[in-house]
């Protein structure tokens, strides 16, 4: 049989019959509805959530709670996905505790994926859980728990032929999650009303863009007290601002995600970069552009991800000088050698992919040496 990552890597991540709820409710029913067992923060929105997530977590941890917590996607192994007491839990046993179940019901891969958290969470016996949506809100798997606190990071158009085509309908298909009872903690401050009509019980409003805040708020929502966002302030994630020897990782996907790193970066020598074709290509492009003069292109192994000649002419009219090499090592090297330091960026499914290719590397090396 194969391990439980070759199983899950095999399945589809998008539904064949489109968007619910039916098929993740039955699963997690099979499984003893896991989901009800603790309470939950749920992190909708569009940019941010991972690194809210873990700092939500540090700040719930500190208070002395077992926290898990649910992350996607990963950018080093599926492992990072799920987390029980600040660390990875056993991937392939959580999703082996619910394969069978999965397979009999034709769950989809974040399905299973989400099953699997949950499931390891009750196991865990955890005070907590702090969850990550993965697409929009209403119908994504993770709309099915025992939600007291709701973050809402902040909202631009994605997925719009699924979410809606305005900034508004995203809002009401990512607030759709509230419960009567939910506190909901926002990055933006326009969606107050939004928050109210969906039954919220308490509306917070963080300061725009600080990650730290919304963090910090939204753990005193769910806790009922003031707490220190000094351990927020201690957190990293790989490919979000991840700073290497004249290099900077950073899976910003959409214009709003490029605008909030700008400030954080050096002046820099050239981007390395892949975006998916349902991105806003051109509003990404002309961002990166006020950051650098010199462009290579390249493309992610995600079937959605524009391939490195397409988007080479895409960004022509905004860099002066634009390359194209469709090997991602290959195209952060000649970056290198065109300018530095070196931004690497539009996709974390790109970071997931240079991660890959560096630890093959590494074992490769590791056997000649033996």
């Amino acid at each position: 049989m194969r391990s439980q990552t070759e199983w899950i890597e095999s399945l589809d991540p998008w539904p064949s019959d489109g968007f619910g709820l039916d098929r993740m409710l039955a699963l997690l029913a099979e499984l003893g509805n896991p989901q009800l067992r603790y309470p939950a923060i749920h992190v909708v929105g569009t940019n941010g959530k991972s690194t809210t997530s873990r700092m939500i977590e540090a700040l719930l941890a500190a208070e002395g709670l077992e926290v898990g917590t649910y992350l996607s996607p990963h950018v080093r192994a599926w492992s990072e996905r799920i987390r029980i007491g600040g660390a990875e839990t056993d991937f392939e046993r959580a999703v082996g505790a619910v394969r069978g179940a999965a397979e009999q019901a034709g769950a989809t891969q974040f399905e299973v994926l989400t099953a699997a958290a949950l499931l390891a969470f009750a196991d865990a016996e955890v005070n907590a859980a702090v969850v990550e949506a993965g697409l929009g809100g209403r119908h994504d798997a993770t709309n099915v728990l025992n939600t007291f606190t709701v973050v809402l990071t902040n909202v631009a158009l994605e997925h719009t032929e699924v979410l809606g085509p305005t900034r508004d309908a995203i809002a009401r298909e990512k607030l759709a999650v509230i419960r009567p009872r939910s506190s909901v903690v926002l990055g933006e401050p326009e969606w107050a009303p939004l928050a109210e009509e969906a039954g919220a019980a308490e509306v917070v409003l963080a300061a725009a863009g600080d990650n730290v805040d919304l963090a910090t708020k939204a753990a005193e929502a769910f806790l009922g007290y003031v707490v220190d966002p000094a351990p927020a302030r201690a957190v990293s994630l790989p490919g979000r601002l991840e700073r290497r020897a004249d290099e900077i990782r950073d899976g910003a996907h959409t214009p709003d995600a490029v605008s909030y790193i700008a400030p954080h970066l050096p002046p820099l020598g050239a981007i390395a970069a892949s975006i998916l074709s349902d991105k806003d290509v051109e509003g990404i492009l002309r961002l990166l552009a006020e950051l650098t003069d010199t462009f290579v292109a390249t493309t992610s192994s995600n079937p959605r991800a524009l391939p490195a000649e397409e988007l080479a002419r895409r960004a022509r009219p905004w860099f002066d000088r634009v390359e194209t090499e469709p090997d991602p090592s290959a195209a952060v090297a000649r970056a290198h050698e065109l300018g530095s330091p070196v931004l690497v960026t539009g996709s974390l499914y790109l970071l997931a992919d240079l991660s890959r290719q560096e630890e093959e590397s590494v074992r490769c090396r590791t056997l000649l040496s033996g």
